[in-house]
């Protein structure tokens, strides 16, 4: 789920934060009592939208995707569906898709926010032959209805906030390695290095300027402090890694456990076996939270050295003839699990809890 920002998950109903959006008690908190489903196709100027009935054709609408147009395929969708509840269902497709989300949360309905991958399979084991926006949309539409998919619940505004603040953090520092990149070319001229020099510095400057207003927010906030100072007892977590777990990790009382949240962020073992004669290696599951994945890289690159119980576990799997990427993606899900854990049960890091058997 390549830089996937989602907060479905298998397990459990997912959520940014226990402080999410208020739900309606008069409306069921599962999928299987809804009797019409909306499957949106989203773009980054409109919404392409297919509402399924119990009974009738299916209908088409196309909307813009800002603000009036959210309110529009709302009352549309309540209007055709005479008095059924209504399953919305979107892609994940980062801040396109958001907006619509938290708009419907706001009118406390229920939307789930599926990996696009898995339309993607489900759609070709159908053999759909279309590519379209219409075809898309009725795709969705129809894996809602079929799968049933978990609900999305919105993150609290501090999360959101955070999340926010986070990815411009990590957006300027890919800036700045691309200018650094560009700085060290053989071919750069004394002008154009000139300028580079400057952009570079300017882009430093405000790396500085957002550090500084993430731990502003995050001191500012009750929760949010609480859960990092937590965090950084964690050896190999440190506040820049614990800010981006907050950011990307929704709120872990939703994960049925913690091993659930390593299959969210997509640091699941992924095992390749046929027959007796095909065994290739373990590998990272290749979806889930690119984000999340990258933030725990560099973290776990520490924490095998001075983490005791990722310590184990990574030279466990090194002598048994693992690969040192394979061992190092086992170290960044036990990280990830520790993590949780303390998050869980509010409790600092204590390497003998991590390494009890449940």
């Amino acid at each position: 789920m390549d830089d996937i920002e989602t907060s479905n998950i298998v397990e459990a109903e997912p959520s940014y934060s226990e402080a999410g959006a208020s739900l309606n008690k008069t409306v069921p908190s599962t999928a299987e009592a809804y009797q019409a489903w909306a499957g949106i196709d989203v773009s980054k100027a409109t919404l392409d939208v297919c509402l399924l009935l119990e009974v009738g054709k299916p209908a088409f609408g196309k909307f813009s995707n800002d603000k009036q147009g959210h309110s529009q395929l709302f009352k549309w969708a309540v209007r055709l569906s005479k008095g059924s509840r209504v399953h919305f269902c979107m892609e994940a497709t980062g801040s396109y898709g958001n907006a619509f989300a938290l708009y419907l949360a706001d009118v406390k309905q229920m939307v789930s926010v599926v990996n696009p991958s898995f339309i993607h399979y489900w759609t070709l084991s159908r053999s759909q032959g279309n590519k379209t926006d219409k075809a898309d949309a009725r795709a969705i539409a129809e894996y809602c209805r079929i799968e049933k998919p978990s609900l999305w619940r919105a993150a609290a505004p501090e999360v959101r906030e955070l999340t926010a603040l986070v990815r411009h953090y990590d957006n300027l520092k890919e800036h700045a390695t691309q200018l650094t990149n560009r700085l060290g070319g053989p071919d750069v001229t004394s002008l154009v290095k000139e300028s580079l020099t400057k952009l570079l510095k300017q882009v430093n400057d405000e790396i500085s300027i957002v550090q500084k207003l993430i731990d502003e927010h995050i001191n500012n906030s009750p929760t949010l402090k609480r859960d990092r100072d937590l965090l950084i007892t964690i050896p190999g977590i440190a506040a820049t890694t614990a800010a981006k777990i907050l950011a990307e990790l929704p709120d872990v009382t939703q994960f049925a456990s913690a091993a659930s949240a390593a299959k969210y962020a997509g640091m699941t073992p992924s095992q390749f076996e046929s027959g007796t004669s095909v065994r290739k290696k373990t590998r990272m599951f290749k979806a889930g939270n690119r984000r999340l994945k990258t933030a725990l890289y560099m973290p776990a690159m520490t924490a095998i050295r001075y983490n005791e119980p990722v310590k184990q576990i990574f030279q466990r799997l090194k002598h048994k003839g693992h690969t040192g990427i394979s061992a190092l993606g086992a170290a960044m899900r036990k990280l990830l699990m520790i993590a949780v854990g303390v998050l869980r049960t509010q409790k600092p890091f204590r390497a003998d809890y991590a390494t009890a058997k449940p």
